[in-house]
């Protein structure tokens, strides 16, 4: 055992039995390696990543490469998912020093944790024109004995690029006139119009982006694209639930580990693209990635676990996929056409189940059958550590399908995790923590925590009209405010004031592939803002946004979610109060939910008390009957109280 022993993340306890001595991120590691006068070696992956696992079988596994990483180095483990920060700083320095990144990471710092070399995977011998991992380690080494000066002079400049987004100011000018018109007509370029989806192969479903086209009423990409996933490999026909990409361009061979974030994300989009349409296709497979969570991901107390792994038996995929005999056996001839099973197989010599026909009667009972015959199979692992952030998204779709679908299972699954997250989730200061696992919770949060478990607050709130969850939002965006600003630029850093410094403090904006803190924190307060009228929350969020106007029209698959909140801030809002008991408000807020409306806010209760939601100060029964107050721009329109009344209200 190594220091590793007594962590919680499940990736890093992979890691305890290995013959290196790992050190988890800490004082410790940085103080050993000033005393030894050593460079560290920070690994860095998450458990569900399978050259993560790879190279842990070749190299970590191995006494002989353990002992020379032992003498050469101070060796450090970290999980991504529990250290976003470190693992932000030290991938910007591989991409900066190779041109590529991924997992798993591999940096060398120096004792004041400065990256002087990075690579990703490296194989135990020479391959493909990469060195063997021993190699490295002694060329690294030597470099850092007989090369300190060049190793000094080279840090100012990557420092700089280190810092990420933060030199950039949002505190003056404009959102860009036309903005979102150039941004579809980037997506319109970079759209695949034969397999639906952004770019070619690998191809990552960009549920932000899919977000953005269904509220601007962009159509065709969009429902496209979901069709697409919906009847490929990245999705478990079987089981329900999406992969977190797929390795070609027509979203057949899935990357096999499945995230808990991407399908909060698409669970959504799916949702968003069934309100639009009415394809009962896109209904199914929000509700069966819903189940799948619930099912397979749900834990005890109410929060999820992080992923499903890619590999099981020590091979990728085979918790998947079939042989035509399989299925014939247990769902029958008709069974095997629908999912496209063939003799050869259409990855590596099995099947892996698409939908390559419409949907029959019998589909519920094929995939009943199918799922009961594989849960006997040996599992995948499964990285039961909760992410804040990610329980976050949970919520904010099972509240968004529970009130729009009328389930609720999905509200009581909503609300139990909203608890989980600000009940248990808490430091002695009352502070949101990063992670929970074996009954502890640990790590200060980051800015997107905090972001997300906003949204989603604001979305469980209008989803069940309980004041308490609209009470925690403001709270939160109040207290985020105050530690993750950036007084002198604007905008906010992805770390608190008062969490750990580290060789760079910086400001995340990308939404892939999920969104960013600031992007998230940025809609966030902007529908706040409208549920209260306080201006401060829009003007914090324009702070992000402003100087991003030419990024997101240049990159914008990039930037889905900042665009939904641009989209907020550019074009008319809603603001609906609905009043009355609800059994009588009711049939008023199913008439606003009957659509998407990506740019409506909705408050509710009972007339007598606004429960601190501004919203509905002075809002009261209309002739002793449940009403609807509609606003836009400061203008509102006299309150009705027929949901055949409302619907135009809404529309206009």
């Amino acid at each position: 055992m190594n220091a590793l022993a007594s962590e919680t993340s499940p990736y890093l306890l992979q890691h305890a039995e290995n013959p290196v001595d790992w050190l988890p991120w800490g004082d410790e590691a940085f103080r050993r390696a000033r005393d030894e006068d050593k460079a560290l070696l920070v690994s860095i992956g998450y458990s569900a990543c399978h050259w993560c696992h790879v190279m842990a079988h070749e190299s970590f596994e191995d006494p002989a490469t353990a002992q020379v990483m032992n003498e050469l180095f101070v060796c450090v483990k970290v999980d991504r998912e529990e250290r976003p920060d470190v693992d932000a700083i030290y991938m910007d320095a591989v991409q900066a020093m190779t041109g590529q990144g991924g997992w798993p990471l591999n940096a060398f710092l120096t004792p004041d944790g400065v990256p002087f070399f990075a690579g990703t995977y490296f194989p135990p011998q020479p391959r493909q024109g990469m060195p063997a991992w021993q190699q490295v380690l002694g060329g690294v080494e030597r470099a850092w004995r007989t090369q300190r000066e060049q190793i000094a002079e080279q840090s100012g400049p990557l420092l700089q690029r280190l810092q990420g987004a933060a030199a950039i100011d949002g505190r003056a000018g404009e959102l860009p006139e036309g903005v979102l018109d150039a941004a579809l007509g980037g997506l319109r370029s970079a759209y695949d119009a034969d397999r639906g989806g952004f770019g070619g192969a690998p191809k990552f479903p960009a549920a932000s982006a899919l977000e953005f086209l269904l509220g601007q009423g962009e159509r065709p990409m969009a429902l496209h694209t979901l069709r697409a996933m919906a009847g490929g490999g990245i999705y478990d026909q079987v089981g329900g639930g999406f992969a977190r990409y797929s390795v070609d361009a027509r979203w057949l061979v899935p990357h096999f580990e499945k995230m808990l974030y991407d399908n909060a994300l698409l669970a959504r989009a799916y949702l968003h693209g069934w309100q639009v349409s009415g394809d009962p296709l896109l209904r199914r497979v929000c509700e069966e990635t819903l189940d799948w969570m619930l099912r397979d991901l749900r834990q005890p107390e109410g929060g999820f676990a992080s992923a499903l792994d890619a590999d099981s038996e020590g091979v990728e995929g085979r918790f998947y996929v079939w042989s035509l005999d399989e299925v014939r056996a247990v769902a029958g001839d008709a069974a095997v056409a629908y999912f496209g099973v063939t003799e050869a197989g259409n990855w590596e010599g099995s099947n892996i189940l698409v939908r390559a026909a419409p949907d029959p009667p019998e589909l519920a009972d094929w995939k009943t059958a199918l799922r009961t015959t594989r849960e006997a199979r040996v599992w995948p692992g499964l990285d039961d550590k909760r992410v804040a952030s990610w329980n976050a998204l949970a919520v904010s779709a099972l509240a968004d399908a529970g009130a729009a679908l009328g389930r609720p299972d999905y509200l009581d699954a909503a609300r139990t995790c909203a608890g989980f997250l600000l009940d248990t989730m808490r430091d002695g200061d009352g502070r949101l923590l990063r992670t929970f696992n074996r009954g502890q919770a640990r790590l200060p949060a980051y800015l997107e925590d905090h972001a997300y478990l906003l949204e989603a607050l604001l979305t469980l709130y209008e989803a069940t009209f309980e004041p308490r969850w609209f009470a925690a939002a403001r709270a939160l965006a109040d207290e985020t405010i105050e530690r993750f600003a950036d007084p002198e630029r604007g905008g906010f850093f992805s770390t608190a004031h008062d969490h750990e410094q580290l060789v760079a403090r910086r400001k995340e904006i990308e939404d892939t592939p999920i969104p960013s803190g600031q992007s998230a924190l940025a809609l966030g307060l902007l529908r706040l803002a409208a549920l209260t009228g306080a201006g401060d929350y829009a003007e914090q969020a324009l702070t992000v946004m402003r100087p991003l106007g030419e990024a997101v029209q240049r990159y914008p698959v990039a930037f889905g979610h900042l665009l939904q909140a641009m989209a907020f801030a550019l074009q008319p809002v809603r603001e609906v109060a609905l009043v009355g008991e609800p059994e009588d408000v009711a049939p008023l807020a199913a008439a606003v939910r009957a659509s998407h409306r990506p740019r409506l806010v909705l408050a509710g209760g009972d007339g007598t008390d606004p429960a601190g939601v501004p919203l509905l100060e002075g809002r009261t029964l209309v002739d002793g009957r449940a009403a609807a107050y509609v606003c836009e721009s400061f203008t509102c329109r006299a309150p009705v109280t027929d949901p055949a009344a409302l619907e135009p209200l809404l529309e206009a």
